[in-house]
């Protein structure tokens, strides 16, 4: 098989949402600090909505993202809580992956905190291949041309083969 076809983790990217209630954002950092042992990066609004009591700047949740080794070791755990199985809605037609976690209990190694509560956060797969590095480059940007892109097909072929993972399958 051509190596340049190989299909790899280009980051995972853990977030949580909280609206405008800041009590419920410091209990998010923390649990992404608990998680990941990265310190989080607060995510802020950029739109005005008043019926929600949102306003420019206001932080309004928290991400991190991870990349290579600790990506990799950080999705297993995160597949472990989701019994390895995933719908076939968590692909995309890019070959990205993003499914939620209802409770961070589920995670193994991971401990109730009574300061946290129950919370629950989302995580977002990126994949790319080698040659990527052409759209994101600052001289001569270029698409991916279609025959080199990851396909939803791709995404579920690679999450088979790397981590085991039933798409689609129920108990």
């Amino acid at each position: 098989m051509n190596v340049m076809q190989n299909i790899r983790i280009e980051k995972l990217t853990l977030n949580i949402g909280c609206g405008k209630d800041q009590a419920k954002l410091d209990k998010a950092v923390k649990l992404l600090k608990h998680i990941a042992g990265v310190e989080p990066v607060k995510t802020h609004t950029k739109k005005r909505i008043p019926e929600w009591g949102l306003r420019p700047g206001l932080a309004v949740g928290c991400k991190i993202t991870l990349r290579k080794k600790e990506a990799k070791e950080l999705l297993i755990r995160l597949l472990k809580a989701k019994d390895d199985i995933l719908e076939e809605s968590c692909f995309n037609d890019s070959g990205n992956i993003s499914f939620g976690l209802e409770e961070y209990i589920d995670i193994p190694d991971v401990k109730y905190d009574p300061e946290i509560g129950i919370m629950g956060l989302e995580a977002c797969l990126t994949l790319d291949r080698p040659g990527f590095r052409i759209k994101k480059r600052k001289r001569a940007k270029k698409k991916i041309p279609k025959k080199h892109s990851i396909t939803k097909e791709d995404a579920v072929n690679f999450m088979k083969k790397e981590f085991n993972v039933k798409v689609g399958e129920e108990e």
